[in-house]
């Protein structure tokens, strides 16, 4: 299909633009004289793209030198993991989850193998709308290691806007779905973990931004290829690692800074987001029920006033060359992912088809 629409929640659309130079690398590129994908991850070509990768990572999220950068394998689910083992004390082995969805409560399915969690639901409803509790209310045990969280829902499309300010407390936030499509304060978390797959480049690796205090506190009875001291002291090469994934989400960095930074993307993710929420939000047709200023930027997710209609409206999406829009299994219904590779262009034909769809059907 000519001039695909890719709304997918992940793997996800990628600049185009970061494509065709990709391209050119796999092709024996000037630069190497081999293949971006046979080049060797000791070399000195690679480590010269690695470093590269750091720099603009760090001058994108403005990530402070006493944080340390890796660049790990087995996606967010391995935090899930990681998380506990690096963190918890044989001595104190609580810490508070705060379960707002899907995949927050997905790690805490995970922490239980490694601590006790104090799970804290946070998600309640207000005239029929799911909304978040504040975090001044949110029930944080005096004894817990850390707090973990997960600020934006890709399955439920449900976002947690505000940045944590807890006294003496680890904050530790899987960033995975929302990662560099807005700005975050780097200095209020201890560990922010995000899989690339959505804002960075393709899967195969997950960044991990981590308070140095933490790195040199980690537990030495732990796998090595999930204690980050081990991998912080190897620069993130204990084992191979996955070189083309890497040297994409380089292309994608360099990508963002010459568009003008995550500032600059930011207030694209908001005018995106904002026409397909003026069509949901204009009458009964479609229907989101997260309460507004929950509601994800990124991840967009409705039904339609009769469920019958949610199936024909991915099928005529399909044929109007907008793919991947069927939401998760477990809630169904319409998912948009607006990530920031995403452009103007295809959001509002969505928008226009979304308009074509009701006339039709409505």
């Amino acid at each position: 299909m000519n001039n695909v629409h890719n709304f997918s929640a992940g793997p996800a659309i990628l600049p185009n633009s970061v494509i065709k130079k990709a391209i050119k690398e796999l092709n024996y590129g000037k630069k190497y004289g081999i293949s971006i994908l046979e080049i060797s991850h000791r070399s000195k070509e690679f480590i010269k793209i690695v470093e590269k990768a750091e720099e603009n990572l760090r001058e994108l999220l403005k990530i402070p030198k006493n944080y340390k950068v890796l660049f790990c394998q087995g996606g967010a689910r391995t935090q899930f993991a990681a998380v506990p083992l690096n963190i918890i004390k044989k001595e104190k082995k609580y810490a508070d989850y705060i379960d707002g969805g899907y995949w927050s409560n997905s790690a805490i399915q995970e922490a239980k193998k490694f601590c006790t969690p104090n799970i804290i639901p946070v998600k309640y409803l207000i005239n029929n709308k799911t909304s978040i509790l504040p975090m001044k209310k949110w029930k944080i045990k005096n004894n817990s290691n850390y707090i973990h969280y997960c600020p934006n829902e890709t399955i439920e499309g449900i976002s947690i806007n505000e940045e944590p300010n807890f006294k003496k407390k680890i904050i530790v936030a899987d960033f995975s779905s929302n990662i560099l499509s807005y700005p975050i304060n780097i200095k209020k978390y201890d560990v922010i973990y995000a899989s690339a797959q959505k804002n960075v480049g393709p899967s195969g690796i997950t960044l991990v931004i981590v308070n140095e205090k933490i790195v040199e506190n980690v537990n030495n009875d732990i796998p090595s290829t999930l204690n980050y001291k081990i991998l912080s002291s190897n620069k993130s090469m204990f084992n191979t690692p996955p070189v083309f994934s890497w040297y994409l989400s380089s292309l994608v960095f360099e990508w963002l800074k010459y568009n003008g930074g995550i500032k600059k993307i930011y207030k694209i993710n908001k005018k995106k987001s904002k026409i397909i929420y003026n069509i949901i939000d204009s009458n009964d047709f479609y229907i989101n029920n997260i309460k507004s200023n929950n509601r994800s930027i990124i991840n967009i997710t409705f039904k339609l006033y009769d469920k019958k209609l949610d199936k024909l409206f991915i099928k005529e999406a399909y044929k109007a060359n907008l793919v991947f829009l069927k939401g998760h299994y477990i809630i169904g219904g319409v998912r948009s992912s607006i990530y920031n590779a995403m452009s103007l262009k295809s959001v509002q034909y969505l928008a226009d088809f979304m308009k074509y769809f009701e006339c039709r059907y409505g």
